[in-house]
């Protein structure tokens, strides 16, 4: 398919109140395996040997192992594997990954140093193109949106839905109620006034042989309509560059401490299509919808990590690696432009039907809101075997399901915006994610003085719980600035690495290749909502959609030079 929705095209309204949901917001969740060519081609098993600027951002007093300044920039290229181009995004893409100074301040003794260090790096990149395919066995988005307008409350998980004077329809909190409900998504929107909903009020005398013509002469203006199969195609593209600010040092080379003042600048963009081929009553396909959605997530984020790492013996170059880092306060801005396109026949789906829905139904807002990531804590392991091996490894844990969903709520008296936890949404994402590890292991061997082999591996735990999905029948407000049903649950993420490292004179040049590797199953929508269909002799209707097995394969070689401003560089 070719883009539907511009930005640029459509009016969008602007809310300060607001929040994402838990599957957009963890999107942010994580990071790559990213940095120096170093780090990279040692599957990131660094945090306790130090010595290399990337360690600036998993255990801080690495920085402190540096014994002389040092400058480094890294650039390389990451290609996709299974996929064929979306929108803007493409398979392949260049990538400028990272650029860092250590200075290293002599304290006299030759034993202890302070350090001071700067290092920008890529810490995401959201390029990425996902596809799915699948039948629907007679579920569709529409019969979502309908079970939920059939409740008819909030309190149980729905809306009332009611048209305005200007034929607009919105879904209320219930049938008395002035305030909408936060159930009533943008994709609900779009698909009740675009698709389900006869605009025009046609009396029910007039439609005696409609199915949703009710015999005690109430008529139903909204209906579903049931899908034969689904399509879904998504491109993700854009970063969360980290710029971090690092003091470290040491004390009689046994005690290495540092701490590091982190910045985080977002820029996500998505856009997706998702297309519903449907059915009449007797399997005759009548036509598609699609629903296309655009959406822009921006903003700015800081967190602080301290860490230590120890030489338990003097005569033993064994050390052991502490770190922690807070949460990464994210203040964001969301903007959205949501399109659904109508092909439905409905003079071939039902002669009655002449004033059902628009060809097309657009909705979009732009918000501010606030996200705090969990704590990261992490325990590591270095030994060297005189200068021709150095053995890492580490483990990393956070718990995402203390991932803090929060709405802005106005500013203080001194300008400062405040703000509050979603309840009912964190209450969702402590049942949907759970606590992950990173393990990583690598090791370095050095032939000669001037040559490095470097092998690694990463390991990431799945952080969705099983049998996890995405509710929009939540009473929270996150669900009202929702505008795609899908969601992807993720496995564990495996990377494999390996690396090669030159050094002559005052120079380094290394050259790293990852190939990463992820699973998972996409849900075009949630898939266990079931009702008795008010229309139809209260008939029950289940609408269980058929998942897709997809994966995320990727590819990056990735270059690194630097200069160290002293001859002599150790370990």
């Amino acid at each position: 398919m070719k883009k539907i929705v511009s930005l640029a095209v459509l009016s969008l309204a602007m809310l300060p109140v607001a929040a994402q949901d838990t599957y957009e917001n963890a999107r942010l969740l994580g990071s790559d395996l990213n940095g120096t060519a170093r780090y990279v081609g040692m599957g990131g098993a660094l945090d306790a040997l130090g010595a290399d600027v990337s360690t600036i951002n998993t255990n801080p007093a690495g920085i402190g192992l540096f014994r002389h300044s040092h400058v480094s920039g890294s650039f390389g290229v990451v290609s996709q594997q299974g996929v064929s181009r979306f929108d803007h995004v493409n398979k392949t893409n260049l990538s400028f990954d990272q650029i860092g100074f250590v200075h290293s301040f002599n304290e006299g003794d030759g034993r202890s140093y302070v350090n001071f260090a700067i290092n920008f790096h890529k810490s995401r990149n959201f390029d990425q193109i996902l596809s799915a395919a699948n039948s629907l066995n007679r579920a569709s988005l529409s019969k979502l949106a309908y079970a939920k307008s059939v409740v008819g409350n909030d309190n149980a998980g729905g809306y009332y839905l009611e048209e305005n004077k200007n034929m607009v329809v919105n879904g209320w909190r219930n049938k008395t109620s002035d305030e909408l409900a936060w159930q009533y998504t943008q994709w609900d929107n779009v698909y009740t006034n675009g698709l389900m909903w006869d605009n025009v009020n046609v009396p029910a005398a007039d439609v005696p042989s409609s199915p949703y013509y009710d015999p005690k002469g109430i008529y139903f203006n909204n209906v579903f309509f049931e899908g034969d199969d689904y399509s879904f195609d998504r491109g993700h593209s854009g970063y969360i560059y980290d710029a971090d600010i690092n003091i470290s040092g040491n004390i009689n080379d046994r005690l290495f401490l540092g701490a590091t003042l982190g910045f985080r600048l977002v820029d996500y963009k998505g856009y997706s299509e998702y297309q519903e081929n449907l059915l009449d009553y007797k399997d005759h396909k009548i036509g598609s919808t699609v629903l296309a959605d655009e959406r822009r997530i921006t903003g700015t984020g800081v967190n602080v990590k301290v860490g230590a790492i120890v030489r338990p013996f003097e005569e033993s170059p064994f050390r052991v690696g502490l770190s922690i880092e807070t949460p990464t306060w994210y203040d964001l801005k969301s903007k959205n432009a949501t399109l659904l396109v109508n092909g439905v026949d409905y003079q071939k789906y039902n002669p009655d039907y002449k004033n059902w829905g628009h060809n097309e139904y657009s909705s979009g807002y732009t918000f501010e809101y606030r996200y705090y990531t969990p704590w990261k804590f992490g325990l590591s392991l270095g030994h060297t075997i005189g200068n021709f091996l150095a053995l890492g490894a580490g483990l990393e844990y956070t718990d995402y399901s203390t991932a803090d969903n929060r709405i802005k709520d106005g500013y203080d008296e001194y300008g400062n915006p405040e703000s509050y936890s979603d309840v009912v949404m964190n209450r969702h994402t402590e049942n949907t994610l759970k606590g992950a590890t990173t393990l990583k292991v690598g090791a370095e061997l050095k032939p000669d003085p001037s040559l490095a082999i470097r092998l690694g591996y990463n390991r990431v735990s799945p952080m969705y719980r099983m049998g996890a999905y995405r509710d929009t029948r939540l009473n929270s407000e996150c669900n009202f600035y929702t505008s795609t049903a899908d969601y992807t649950n993720w496995e564990g993420t495996d990377r494999i690495t390996c690396g090669l490292g030159y050094r002559y004179k005052n120079w380094n040049f290394d050259l790293a290749y990852q190939y990463n590797n992820t699973k998972g199953t996409f849900y075009p929508f949630q898939p266990n909502v079931e009702f008795d269909d008010i229309t139809n002799n209260l008939q029950h209707e289940t609408n269980v959609c058929k998942p897709s097995d997809v994966k995320f394969e990727r590819h990056q070689i990735l270059f690194t030079v630097g200069y160290t401003f002293d001859t002599f560089f150790d370990w």
